[in-house]
């Protein structure tokens, strides 16, 4: 499997201009120490402000990047600068990538004796492991327990201490993070591994079990927290994870009445004790599958109301998706069929419909109640996954035109959709509709190649696209379409808007507008010169000394070499006294 493409443009796409700007600075000074890929997993470290390097993990499929984590603790906009330094070594420097083989690909190597004498050196470097390969030995090894033979919760099925002490563990490591003053916050990531190991037993139809785990995890974790609330450590999305992890489990299980009156009276006690919100476990356990309204629904008795016969709560959403997954899990197609129309799923509807080969009735219904691009996109994938190529060429044309915010991703798919099938003209309006989303010199260009010889009337559309685009990308987009046209003053009239921080855009359009407009790069490049050396900021004379550079060729070019050498002579007599300064205004490329 190869890594996909990504371009910088998409990187930008995922980064504000400061993130990008410093993991750009970070690429070109070397920070990223090692990147190696196994499988469809990319690991990289990352050299920052702390004594340990940031590791940084990329997952992909064959198509596109579907997951990007750093261990730093930056939680604004977009991606950290540790992720975009890494993904500027996969765009300019792949080749430095060391490919090593898979953990499976490892282990298939090990006959049964080799294995063991692994785990058991891999236990004695790191003596904690002995916990997790405990609990995971109980779970594989423990018989499933039979129909509805399981009593109540304090029989539990299987030992949950290993996973207490695990708990436990986390919570005392973070108390040493924080007090070593480490940024990253290891607490959330760990404990929501084990939530998640929870969740994968209830998938795997363990629900009884999955509960017993999660008893263990929710209460520890509550008796515990006050080690770590002094440092300000946040428990919300632990407890989003658990509410859902809670909630799939419930209604999956085979719980008797005693059992869920000591999960209701668990759940009410936690949520009142960490002040948060277990309403939707409550529900799903007062529900059940036997609830009235719900019997009706998966009869196909369908009501406007839904499932709810008094008020629908903000987690109806929530509850409906966990009810479908499990339907889904269960293989009980047409009850899925039934919740998922009855509760406004309508992509969950409409996809069901197409995985099931009733396309013309996926078409039918999408006529009248599909209503986002999101709904239009799942339900092109899935007909393209039927063979119904031009059906879901269809629904992706008609997709496009509702609201929505994949508009950039369902447009470049249309498009490719289109050209498969030779329909050159759809192809060619997709594509425009995803540059309107997010313009870029490469989807300009793509355009072109596409377009052919009717380039020359779609090219105006695009320019006029591009004028009226906003958004934080906006200024470098702009500059490299309008560069890459020749449009010289166009480009000079986005730079105008731009300040210091954006001198790498600027440094671009003076080198090309040098030829053209010679004086806007002296009067610029000089002011910004003369703006550090007059300061006096020491630190930054490198900068206007390339300020400086771009003023000297473009007297140059315009053929005022001794206007050139009056201004630097003047510059030497006014900063004569910033020896700094002074050695690099001697320099040769200066005279």
């Amino acid at each position: 499997m190869s890594i996909p493409k990504i371009s910088e443009f998409t990187i930008r796409r995922y980064a504000n201009a400061k993130s990008y700007q410093r993991g750009e600075a970070y690429f070109e000074s070397g920070a990223v120490d090692t990147i190696t890929r196994r499988g469809n997993l990319l690991h990289a470290e990352v050299d920052g402000s702390e004594a340990r390097p940031y590791r940084v993990s990329l997952s992909f499929d064959g198509h596109s990047l579907t997951s990007a984590n750093c261990t730093c603790a930056y939680n604004f906009d977009g991606w950290c600068k540790h992720i975009v330094a890494t993904m500027l070594v996969c765009v300019r420097q792949p080749e430095i990538i060391e490919h090593r083989p898979t953990l499976e690909q490892l282990l298939d190597r090990l006959d049964h004796i080799q294995t063991q004498r692994l785990v058991q050196e891999l236990v004695a470097e790191h003596p904690q492991l002995i916990d997790t390969i405990d609990r995971h030995v109980i779970w594989m090894t423990n018989p499933a327990p039979q129909g509805k033979k399981l009593k109540s919760l304090r029989q539990h099925p299987i030992d949950t201490n290993p996973v207490r002490r695990q708990v436990r563990q986390i919570i005392h490591d973070g108390v040493r993070y924080f007090e070593d003053g480490c940024e990253e916050d290891p607490i959330a990531e760990e404990l929501l591994s084990l939530v998640q190991s929870a969740v994968d037993l209830t998938e795997q139809g363990e629900g009884n079990k999955a509960i017993a785990v999660l008893e263990a995890i929710t209460s520890t974790c509550i008796e515990n927290w006050y080690e770590v609330a002094e440092y300000g450590a946040d428990y919300d999305e632990i407890a989003w994870e658990l509410n859902n992890a809670w909630c799939e489990a419930i209604l999956t299980a085979e719980l008797s009445d005693e059992e869920k009156v000591d999960i209701q009276v668990n759940l009410e006690v936690w949520q009142d004790e960490w002040d948060v919100d277990f309403a939707l476990s409550l529900d799903a356990l007062h529900q059940g599958w036997d609830y009235p309204p719900l019997v009706e629904i998966l009869q196909g008795k369908i009501s406007e109301r839904g499932v709810w016969d008094a008020k629908i709560p903000d987690y109806a959403d929530d509850l409906a998706l966990i009810r479908l997954k499990i339907l889904e899990r269960q293989e009980r197609y047409q009850e899925y069929l039934y919740l998922a129309e009855a509760e406004g799923q309508t992509r969950q509807y409409l996809t069901m419909l197409g995985r099931l080969g009733r396309v013309e009735e996926a078409l039918a219904v999408a006529q009248t109640e599909m209503n986002s691009m999101e709904e239009a996109f799942a339900l092109g994938k899935t007909l393209q996954e039927q063979g119904a190529l031009q059906q879901a060429l269809h629904i992706a044309q008609i997709g496009l035109h509702l609201k929505g915010n994949c508009q950039y991703d369902l447009g470049l798919w249309t498009s490719d959709l289109a050209q498969k099938l030779g329909d050159q003209t759809t192809a060619l309006q997709a594509k425009k509709l995803a540059f309107q989303a997010h313009p870029s010199l490469e989807e300009y260009q793509n355009i072109q190649n596409l377009a052919g010889d009717k380039w020359e009337r779609v090219k105006p559309d695009l320019l006029k696209t591009l004028l009226a685009y906003s958004g934080w990308e906006t200024a470098p987009i702009k500059v490299d379409i309008f560069l890459h046209e020749g449009l010289i003053d166009e480009a000079i009239a986005i730079a105008n808007e731009l300040n210091i921080y954006h001198s790498d855009i600027i440094h671009r359009v003076m080198d090309a507008a040098i030829p053209h407009r010679p004086e806007w790069v002296i009067t610029h490049a000089c002011r910004h010169a003369e703006a550090i050396m007059d300061a006096g900021k020491a630190e930054y004379y490198d900068a206007a000394v390339d300020w400086l550079k771009k003023a000297r060729a473009a007297y140059s070019a315009s053929d005022r070499q001794t206007e050139w050498s009056n201004y630097h002579n003047k510059l030497m007599a006014i900063h004569a006294r910033k020896r700094k300064l002074m050695g690099m205004l001697h320099g040769r490329d200066m005279e």
